[in-house]
Formats: C-alpha cells, structure tokens, sequence
C-alpha cells in the first residue's frame, strides 16, 4: 500500500489552509486589537489621573458630574427651546411658498459663486432651516440630481454643511444679546463656504477628471428647467402622501397650527440629539480649559478644571490674536468643539459670556466657524458615504477645514472693517 500523501487529500489539505488562515486571521486581530486596548487604556487613565492631580479625584469626578448637569439645565434646554421655535418657523416658511421665495432669489448666485446650478441654493436654505442631512436627502431626488455633474453633487457635502443649524446658531447668538456679531459671523460663513465648495469641486477634478460628467441614473429628460423641476416635485408629493392634498384642502388656520406643531415636534428630536454632544464634549472641553476659582482651591462645581486648551493656545497665542482677534487663549475651544458638534460648541458661550471672555467680535467668529464647520468631523464621512464618493472623504475634510479657517478670519476682519465705519 502506497504511504499516506497528506497534501495529495484534497479535503484534509483544504481544512488545514482554512484552520491555519483563521488562525492567523485570529492572531492578527489579537494583535490589533491589543494594541487598541493599549493605546486607549493609556489615553483614557492619562486623561483622568491627569485632571485628579491637581483638582484630587474626588474634586474632579463631582465637577465632571457638575458640569454635566449645569450643561442640561442651563445650556441643552436653552437651545432645545430654540430649536423648537426656529423648527416650528422653519416649517411655516416651507408651508406658505417662504422658501420656494428664497430658492429664487437665491439661484442667480450659484452658477458665479460656487459653479452650482440654480437649484443647489434650495440645499442652502434647508439645511440653514435644520441641519447637514437635510442635503442628502434632496440629493437621493433624481429629478433633483439631473441638473449636476458627477463633481458638483460630491461638493454638496462641503456646500450643504456650510449652512447646517445657521438659524439656530444665530437665534442663539442674538438671544445672549451679540446680534450684530451674528450677523457679521453669517457674513463670514458664507465666505467659508464659497471657498470649501470651489476648493473640493478643484481636488476632485484634479485626481478624478471622469467625475466632469452627468450623474448617471438621473432623469435627464431635454427641455426641462428648474421650474419643471419645482412643478414635478410638487406631482411627485402630491401622489406620494395623498395627505397632502387634504392640507391644501384646509384653511390658513389650521395649516399654520398644524406647521408650527410639526416644525415644534422636529425642533424638540434635533434638541434630544445634541445633548450627547453638549454633555460630554463640552465637559470634556471645559475642563481642559476652565482653571481653579480665584482663590485656587477646587471644590468640586461646575466649570473647574486643569487650563490645558490655554496653555497650549498660549504658545501661539499671536496667531489667533491676529487672524481671529481673539483675546484669551481659552476661546480656541469653540472652534475645537465646532469640528465635532456644534450644538455642543455654542454650549460653551454661557460659561464664556459668565466669565467676561467674549465680546461681540468673538461672537461673529464664533458664528461664522460654528455654522461652516458645523460637526463636519463627525457628518462629512456619512454623508459622502451615502453618496457614493467615499474616496472624496479625504478631500471633503480637508476642503472644509480650510473653509473654516476662512469664515472666521473673514469674520473677525469684516468685524473690523464694520467697527471702523
């Protein structure tokens, strides 16, 4: 009888490549997930023993509680009730025809400011009326795609996130008494966005140059214009929800109490959804950037802790002193927090404003960075994902951290220019 061949039995050797590969698929992935465990064991205990030094642990785990709370009591139900006020009249401008209105006045600045057809500017008023997302869903509309190239519609990301939560950013800006600040950072962020938008419309076309081309699978059909556009939404909606009709059917009066009590109901879900962001982000901020009371000794409240932002802000305090006009090294936190959350970014104004730190110049800054960065960070990826572009990620990010650098340096300088006259 001829020996056994191990690698002539098909099956034994087959169950031995898949044993050993998951084997070493299983090593590796220990061994990944090790250093993971390392890594972030190091990050987390730094952060903690760092902080427990000088404030001493009992100190700093009630002020991380403290903060917390005085964050939701004073901060996120202060802004849920502005998102509510600002949802319920975000959805009476879209009842009675305010922001079909807007779309038009607002067309004829696409094309020159940011090579966009006529129809992106109806991107722009609704995510200034809500947030990010609400790009993405126009953009998933084929009768709404057809009017873009392959290029443009990847640059809505950086277009529609320019403008994401701009009212509620402004009603709260105006609401702690800096209205003319709010309205100079408004100036900014439209600055911010014409340069993200024009600079990731160039990055894609220089490493995607097939990307100059008509989005596929959208309806193209010739002779159609943007009022065709408006005219098919309005057919589509219509068959869509018949409900619609019956609303058309009804009177101003109910069609208003029914708006402001939807517009309410949306206002209250994007209040519930920030209040992750505010609390944790900006407790973790303010106490990198608070220091001890005025006598040095910590006790455990609200809004103490170890002045690390600012120290390290300090090292190069003339740069955000000229380009930003910043005062006090502690601000950068704002435009640090604005990356991830801007809910939680403009939670940290009270505890500025309590402090004396800000002025109106700040404000405009503050506005004009919070509402181009808006969370980028943590939306761009989604949103392109969703799109299909996720090799643009990169260049969106990129594209749109340069925006919001220039929002706010256009803000403090048109602040500047605005104070002179």
């Amino acid at each position: 009888m001829a020996p056994f061949n191990f690698r002539n039995n098909n099956i034994l050797h087959q169950i031995y490549r898949v044993s050993r590969n998951n084997v070493m698929h299983y090593l590796l992935r220990a061994y990944r997930r090790t250093h993971e465990l390392v890594i972030f064991l190091i990050i987390f205990f730094g952060f903690f023993i760092g902080l427990s030094i000088p404030m001493g642990l009992p100190n700093m785990l009630n002020t991380f509680m403290n903060t917390a709370y005085h964050l939701l009591l004073e901060t996120v139900f202060y802004i849920m009730a502005i998102t509510v006020m600002t949802g319920a009249i975000s959805k009476l401008f879209v009842e009675f025809g305010v922001v079909v209105l807007l779309e038009r006045m607002l067309k004829p600045l696409m094309k020159p400011l940011y090579n966009l057809p006529g129809v992106a500017s109806l991107g722009a008023v609704m995510t200034f009326l809500s947030d990010n997302p609400a790009i993405i869903t126009l953009s998933k509309d084929k009768t709404f795609s057809r009017y873009f190239k392959q290029y443009q519609m990847a640059s809505l990301t950086n277009f529609g996130t320019s403008f994401g939560m701009g009212l509620v950013v402004v009603a709260f800006m105006t609401g702690r008494g800096y209205g003319s600040g709010a309205l100079v950072g408004l100036a900014g962020a439209f600055i911010g966005s014409i340069v993200t938008t024009r600079m990731m419309q160039h990055l894609t076309l220089k490493s995607y140059p097939e990307l100059d081309s008509p989005m596929p699978n959208a309806i193209n059909e010739p002779g159609k214009n943007i009022e065709n556009f408006e005219k098919t939404e309005n057919i589509e909606n219509s068959q869509a929800s018949p409900n619609s009709v019956e609303e058309e059917k009804k009177g101003p009066f109910l069609r208003t109490l029914n708006a402001m009590l939807d517009g309410g109901k949306s206002g209250v879900e994007i209040g519930l959804s920030i209040i992750p962001g505010v609390l944790i982000i900006s407790t973790i901020v303010m106490m990198t950037t608070f220091s001890a009371p005025a006598d040095g000794i910590y006790t455990g409240s609200a809004y103490e802790g170890v002045p690390v932002l600012p120290w390290l802000a300090s090292k190069i305090d003339f740069i955000f002193q000229w380009l930003f006009g910043f005062d006090h090294p502690e601000l950068i936190a704002f435009p640090i927090t604005a990356l991830g959350a801007v809910g939680a970014a403009i939670g940290l104004i009270p505890a500025f404003d309590a402090s004396g730190l800000i002025n109106a110049n700040a404000i405009a800054v503050f506005t004009a960075m919070g509402m181009c960065w808006s969370g980028f960070l943590s939306t761009h990826t989604g949103m392109l994902d969703s799109l299909g572009y996720r090799q643009l990620i990169s260049k969106a990010i990129a594209s749109h951290t340069v925006g919001g650098l220039i929002a706010g340096i256009s803000a403090h300088w048109l602040f500047v220019l605005v104070s002179m006259i």
